[in-house]
């Protein structure tokens, strides 16, 4: 079943060019990576994905709608979560707060906040273990602030299964996170729903993979290959323009 269509996007910034015509099919539990060299267009597409950024042309289907037009926080509400490349999480509130108020926004209690949060049973619960299955209950009750940027990135992670999404795009969830906390985001995306359609970019290779079924390369923002692994690995194009000795992960 095709979650997500992207069909000939584009976008230009002045006489630039930054995506050019991008198509491709996204299934439900597929998990993809987008890589490609420095300003190759990764992040402009993932934010027209998104609705952060408005497309020059294209069209974009979620679950079969057309939501081209929609604003970002209405693709959230259908099913379409992003996480950022730089953390956006409240610095100083604790973690299980934060995923109970993303709970609560997903059902649409939030305006109910204002009563004693042990009235929200249930919320509370399923929070404890989104964290659970992040092995983030050590840190539940902490604020990012005091977190290691590891566990920072999990929680960012919870946030975004907290409003249960169908597709969710990760913008580099390595970035910034030390060699010595990598494992625990590793196992963290070896943990997320099988019927969750992932898409990450990253310019770690060794996460690309091992995490990903499928590889689509970017170039000067168009498309340059679409294929499992192993069929990138021995693209003789890619690796000329980007893998080069990283082609033999």
């Amino acid at each position: 079943m095709t979650v997500l269509q992207v069909e000939h996007l584009n976008k230009a910034f002045g006489g630039l060019t930054v995506t050019d015509d991008v198509t491709f099919a996204l299934s439900a539990g597929e998990r993809m990576a987008i890589i490609g060299p420095n300003g190759a267009g990764k992040t402009t597409l993932v934010n027209q994905i998104g609705g952060v950024l408005r497309s020059d042309s294209g069209r974009i289907h979620l679950n079969g709608v057309n939501v081209t037009e929609w604003p970002s926080h209405r693709r959230v509400g259908h099913g379409l979560i992003r996480t950022f490349q730089i953390s956006r999480l409240a610095p100083d509130i604790p973690a299980l707060d934060q995923v109970a108020l993303a709970i609560h926004q997903r059902d649409g209690s939030i305006g109910h906040m204002w009563r004693n949060k042990n009235a929200y049973t249930a919320v509370i619960e399923e929070a404890e273990h989104i964290l659970a299955d992040l092995q983030l209950s050590r840190v539940a009750r902490h604020s990012p602030a005091e977190m290691a940027y590891g566990d920072q990135r999990l929680v960012e992670i919870a946030l975004a299964l907290a409003l249960k999404p169908k597709v969710l795009l990760l913008d580099e969830p390595m970035a910034g996170v030390p060699r010595s906390e990598a494992q625990l985001v590793l196992d963290a995306l070896d943990k997320l729903p099988a019927d969750l359609a992932v898409v990450i970019i990253e310019h770690d290779m060794d996460l690309v993979f091992r995490f990903a079924q499928r590889i689509l390369v970017l170039a000067n923002g168009a498309v340059l290959a679409d294929g499992t692994p192993d069929e990138i690995r021995r693209n003789e194009v890619v690796r000329q323009v980007y893998l080069g000795s990283e082609a033999q992960v």
